[in-house]
């Protein structure tokens, strides 16, 4: 298949400590690239970028089929456990102009856990932190990913109840990315049909901006 049959996404997955973020990026790259296990202080300390193969039967285009491809950089969190905000942001920043500088980024996903409240301080570092590494456009390239959602739909929550009873900064932030959200069940995010729903939905996302990357600077450009 020619280069012109295929089509790739990149994309960035940020977070708080314990949300699931290596988790959801080795999920969409059907892979286990990326170390995610429980742990009392943060795992991930360093970006990784994570390659996936050539995915069928998710994208077509003009009635012919697309091979997507799907790179997905891993980032430490913030807050982290050992590293301090300037440390984290510099080194997400760098590592978002190297993979990405030329073809740029299609989505930042903001991994959070559907199973605890978003209160409005972690909501306000998560969105200045975003920011700073973003930019100004910073919603217009930015999805929420809600992880733990088996956990919610247990305790009696379908999607739509849960967003009905869910705090109003939780709402707000669903509300500045346009309501790009998507839950996710941990205990199926392995599973290849779920992935694929996942992936259709990413893309939707990608399609409503028009297909539009956001071109990075290196760090040493940016204020």
């Amino acid at each position: 298949m020619t280069d012109s049959n295929e089509m790739t996404i990149n994309l960035v997955v940020l977070g708080r400590t314990q949300t699931g973020k290596s988790a959801v990026g080795n999920s969409l790259l059907g892979s286990a690239d990326f170390e995610s296990h429980l742990s009392p202080s943060s795992v991930t300390t360093c970006c990784s970028l994570g390659r996936s193969s050539r995915i069928l039967g998710i994208i077509r285009r003009n009635g012919c089929e697309l091979a997507l491809r799907v790179r997905v950089l891993d980032t430490p969190s913030y807050p982290h456990s050992a590293l301090r905000k300037e440390q984290v942001r510099d080194t997400v920043r760098s590592a978002l102009a190297h993979h990405f500088g030329e073809e740029g980024l299609h989505l930042a996903l903001l991994v959070l856990r559907a199973d605890l409240p978003l209160c409005p301080d972690e909501s306000d570092h998560e969105i200045q932190f975003i920011q700073e590494l973003l930019g100004p456009t910073w919603k217009n390239f930015t999805a929420v990913l809600l992880t733990h959602a088996d956990k919610a739909e247990e305790a009696g929550f379908s999607e739509e109840a849960y967003l009905h009873s869910a705090s109003s900064t939780l709402l707000s932030l669903l509300s500045s990315v346009q309501h790009k959200y998507i839950f996710l069940d941990n205990q199926k995010s392995i599973i290849k049909e779920e992935r694929a729903t996942v992936l259709r939905k990413l893309l939707n996302f990608i399609r409503q901006n028009n297909y539009q990357v956001l071109l990075l600077k290196h760090s040493k450009e940016q204020n």
